[in-house]
């Protein structure tokens, strides 16, 4: 029993080291605007959202969770008419997250890194042998 309150304790203190991410982030880019946002971890949870709007398309939505898990700590995203995706976070650098799912089909890699003031994120995998890459570059609006 300790040791197991002990091992979610370390999880929730590895959530808590994606702090930074908290806030509400924005991109403008080829007249579509993506928006970021989200809230401090508390108890092993953080919870955020991203819209994108670009004109003449639909807005896309997509509901966030990183929690701790049994599996370690976990990305899940949330999109309408998919079941969730958990993507768990790899053994990694300093100020850089990557989460993988290898079993998924696009994409296998969710990645946040700090760009000085900025947060850059992406997502990348292989499709049909090669690998495809999308990459934001975000400035904090709060």
């Amino acid at each position: 029993m300790i040791l197991a309150m002990l091992a979610a304790a370390a999880v929730n203190a590895d959530v808590a080291q994606l702090g930074w991410l908290a806030g509400a982030w924005t991109q403008a880019r080829d007249g579509g605007v993506v928006q970021e946002t989200w809230l401090q971890p508390r108890d092993g949870v953080m919870a955020g959202v991203s819209q994108t709007n670009r004109p003449g398309r639909k807005p896309f939505v997509e509901h966030m969770i990183i929690s701790a898990q049994p599996a370690g700590v976990t990305f899940t995203a949330l999109i309408q008419d998919q079941p969730p995706t958990a993507f768990v976070l790899l053994p990694g650098g300093d100020g850089e997250f990557v989460f993988e799912n290898k079993a998924h089909d696009f994409p296998q890699r969710v990645f946040y890194r700090r760009c000085g003031e900025d947060l850059c994120a992406g997502i990348e995998g292989v499709v049909k042998g090669e690998l495809k890459r999308q990459e934001w570059r975000y400035t904090r609006v709060r």
